[in-house]
């Protein structure tokens, strides 16, 4: 970073999903390590890791709760719209007060870009998936029963349109959010063909990962997440903290699968983490076993540590946070962007296919196949990960380039300003 820049105020939006707050924290450490002076505006339960990073948190939901905008609508990021209509002026005046130069957020934060395009500032566009296109992803989104769309929600498009000049706001915003200064892709580019880099522009790649000294835990050897020790075949089964919001029982039903596969193989043990969501007493129950532990949230990055099996929906740092470890995965997307990012991560050779379809049926007998193959082929598929993580590294030596690169965004604003 120049010197001149020391100081800058960088204001960074995220929605209260826990997976887009996770992609951000390579971005927040690289900001203030760069000396900026940075705002993250977003939920207060991520406040210890924004100020264990540096940062200053601005609590954006406490006195602007997501209900009162839209407590109907459904995908929920649907109601992320209705947010930014709702609490336009209050977010508005919160960011003139810290006067920032340049403006991050997520692709769900629309309140975000909006605040950004009122107040004239350039803003990045930070995005939360793999491959994610409205021209893709739009016309799915139009014809899927799963959506419901409130009249709060409606109302706030049209305010958007009318009164803060969106002109192309939609239910669906939260996934058409491209930024003309710059697009960050928290992957690296190895993931996405030529052509679809092309789509992206103008596009820089941050990937996910944190830095190095952060990301290299060595594993505390008084503890251990799997049942029996270093001996067993250690499988980790976990499908992020959304797939459960839509698919409960898609999801459940995998693991019941794994668990009664490792019924028959006492020499390997699993732990099956429900990503935070909430489930029946009895559920967990039935899928426990002396060999199948269950948890509500675990450190996954500590429990990848340890694992010689990733059972994966194919999460954006699910799948990174994989390679980076070295894990082999077992795959089963659930939806959005998991399906193209599983079938890149088969064509890369490093995961194998649990059903044939997207949320296609599976009984013990296939999770068996799956373990089977990956056994069989462990050798290739490790060789794979090597030169897959390699990229995750060499994207992370990239990252000061792509800082200078925003914050250049941010001299030419504050240079137009004087």
């Amino acid at each position: 970073m120049k010197p001149d820049m020391a100081g800058t105020v960088v204001a960074i939006f995220c929605m209260p999903e826990h997976g887009h707050f996770m992609l951000l924290r390579a971005l927040i450490s690289g900001f203030v390590q760069a000396g900026c002076n940075v705002h993250v505006f977003t939920h207060r339960r991520y406040g210890p890791d924004v100020e264990r990073m540096g940062a200053r948190l601005v609590d954006l939901f406490t006195e602007h709760p997501i209900e009162h905008a839209d407590s109907e609508s459904v995908p929920v990021p649907c109601r992320y719209v209705s947010f930014a209509a709702y609490y336009a002026e209050e977010v508005l005046e919160k960011l003139r007060s810290i006067r920032p130069a340049l403006v991050v957020c997520e692709t769900f934060a629309v309140i975000g870009r909006l605040a950004a395009q009122r107040l004239g500032v350039p803003f990045i566009n930070v995005l939360p998936g793999h491959n994610i296109h409205p021209q893709r992803f739009l016309p799915a989104l139009h014809v899927d029963p799963r959506v419901a769309i409130s009249q709060r929600c409606h109302r706030a498009v049209a305010i958007l349109r009318e009164r803060y000049g969106m002109h192309d706001a939609s239910p669906f915003s939260y996934i058409a959010g491209h930024s003309p200064h710059l697009n960050v892709c928290c992957q690296p580019p190895e993931f996405l063909t030529e052509e679809e880099r092309n789509s992206f522009e103008p596009v820089a790649f941050y990937g996910c990962i944190p830095s190095p000294d952060q990301s290299e835990r060595p594993n505390d050897a008084a503890h251990t997440y799997f049942a029996g020790g270093p001996d067993r075949f250690r499988i980790y089964a976990c499908f992020g903290t959304v797939a459960l919001r839509y698919y409960a029982d898609v999801a459940t039903r995998v693991f019941e699968m794994l668990s009664n596969c490792l019924a028959d193989m006492p020499k390997a043990s699993a732990l099956i983490s429900l990503g935070g969501a909430a489930v029946e007493d009895g559920l967990i129950r039935r899928l426990r076993r002396p060999n199948v532990e269950v948890v509500e949230y675990t450190d996954q990055r500590a429990v990848l540590g340890e694992a010689d099996v990733f059972l994966t929906h194919h999460g954006l740092n699910s799948t990174h946070e994989a390679i980076f470890q070295r894990v082999p995965m077992l795959s089963y997307p659930i939806f959005t962007d998991q399906p193209a990012l599983a079938e890149r991560c088969r064509q890369f050779g490093i995961a194998v296919p649990l059903a044939s379809s997207v949320r296609g049926p599976v009984v013990a007998d296939d999770v068996r196949a799956g373990l089977e193959t990956l056994a069989k082929e462990r050798e290739s598929i490790m060789a794979r990960l090597e030169q897959t993580r390699s990229w995750e590294l060499d994207v992370m030596a990239q990252r000061p380039a792509v800082l200078t690169r925003m914050l250049e965004l941010a001299r030419a604003n504050s240079a137009d300003t004087r």
